[in-house]
């Protein structure tokens, strides 16, 4: 195996002297298949604040958190007691803890508000669990927060910047169980492609089998590849390095139009083509003002009274745009370069590229989203 390795260092060393502009890292376009991140989540109190926590009488599991904790301390609060706290604030943490952590390692946290606290600046977490989806403690929180966002308020007035009742705890959680992974099980790895795409899989299993050897690779479906590999653990931590850096020429995207009917943005993909069509797109604009006209009699009438007439402008304008025609095999750079001779918005274009696909000239994807 240890000559095997060798021989593939060689191979890439080789390879890595023809270059490819379409060419892409494996690590940029695949992961491997069980190497993942895991989402963690917990409960807290941050103490410490000045005055801007929670408003106790609306949040009463605020309250039943502070008499928990200071009943763990030894403390316990005379019956009926009711404790109206503003410095002190309920919050939920999150974090991703990151394949391959290990015990006592650190991760960042982000702590949020789910009381009515009005900001968290200058609080502190008190020691809290993070669990993961199945019940159990993988990480321990605890620190100074550190808010972005700051708000001021006085007669009535406001003023707040960003997001003040959320914060962020660099290293704020450390690490208190492993994740198990099936890196090292198996005689195989699966790659798994970001985006599903046959071209991109059977190239990437090509690259492959051109370093490593023939029938080492195969792509499973449009997104998977199988990959032999040695059974050593150290061995297949180096061997999955040298996949990592594997050039794999990924070809031409997928031709596809994206638009965004909340933002009116529109992205044309390179590979867009447009069919003989002749297109006409113009807009009727109706404006009417109102202009009221008021009548009083002159100052030394003995009768009458102030009236006040409606008087409308009613203009009506229509672009005289012109027809343009999209010959065959039209380019996006020519599409663009039509649709702005014509002087047409982002809604034009949209309305434009929506009536070519219903017309079965676009040859193209066409999502709205």
């Amino acid at each position: 195996m240890k000559k095997l390795l060798s021989l593939c260092l060689l191979g890439l060393t080789l390879i890595g002297v023809v270059t490819n502009v379409n060419a892409e890292r494996i690590k940029d376009i695949a992961s491997i298949a069980g190497v993942r991140t895991n989402q963690l989540v917990g409960y807290g109190i941050v103490v410490g604040l000045n005055g801007t926590g929670d408003q106790t009488t609306q949040t009463p599991f605020t309250v039943q958190s502070l008499k928990n904790m200071l009943a763990q301390n030894g403390i316990a609060l005379p019956p009926g007691a009711n404790p109206q706290l503003k410095n002190i604030a309920a919050v939920s943490i999150h974090a991703e803890l990151p394949a391959f952590s290990k015990i006592g390692q650190t991760i960042d946290i982000t702590v949020s508000s789910i009381g009515n606290a009005k900001s968290l600046r200058g609080g502190s977490l008190l020691m809290s669990p993070l669990k993961g989806a199945d019940g159990k403690v993988y990480a321990v929180a605890q620190g100074n927060l550190v808010v972005s966002g700051f708000g001021a308020a006085a007669d009535g007035s406001s003023v707040t910047v960003n997001v003040p009742s959320a914060g962020r705890i660099p290293n704020g959680a450390t690490v208190e169980r492993v994740v198990g992974t099936p890196f090292g099980l198996g005689n195989d790895i699966i790659l798994n492609l970001h985006t599903a795409d046959f071209t991109t899989a059977t190239q990437t299993a090509k690259a492959i089998n051109r370093v490593i050897g023939a029938a080492s690779a195969q792509a499973i479906d449009g997104t998977s590849i199988r990959v032999s590999a040695p059974r050593d653990r150290a061995q297949r931590v180096s061997f999955v390095s040298l996949l990592e850096n594997l050039d794999v020429s990924t070809g031409d995207a997928p031709a596809k139009v994206i638009v965004n009917s909340r933002t009116g943005t529109v992205v044309i993909g390179q590979n867009v083509r447009v069919k003989p069509a002749a297109i006409s797109h113009g807009s009727l604009v109706v404006t009417i003002s109102a202009n009221p006209v008021v009548s009083q009699p002159g100052p030394l009438a003995t009768a009458g009274q102030t009236v006040v007439v409606p008087q409308s402008d009613i203009s009506i304008e229509q672009p005289e745009n012109k027809m343009f025609l999209f010959d065959p095999g039209v380019s996006l750079d020519e599409i663009v370069r039509a649709v702005n001779q014509v002087g047409a918005a982002p809604g034009d274009l949209v309305a434009i590229l929506e009536a070519l696909k219903q017309a079965g000239a676009l040859s193209a994807e066409l999502i709205i989203i």
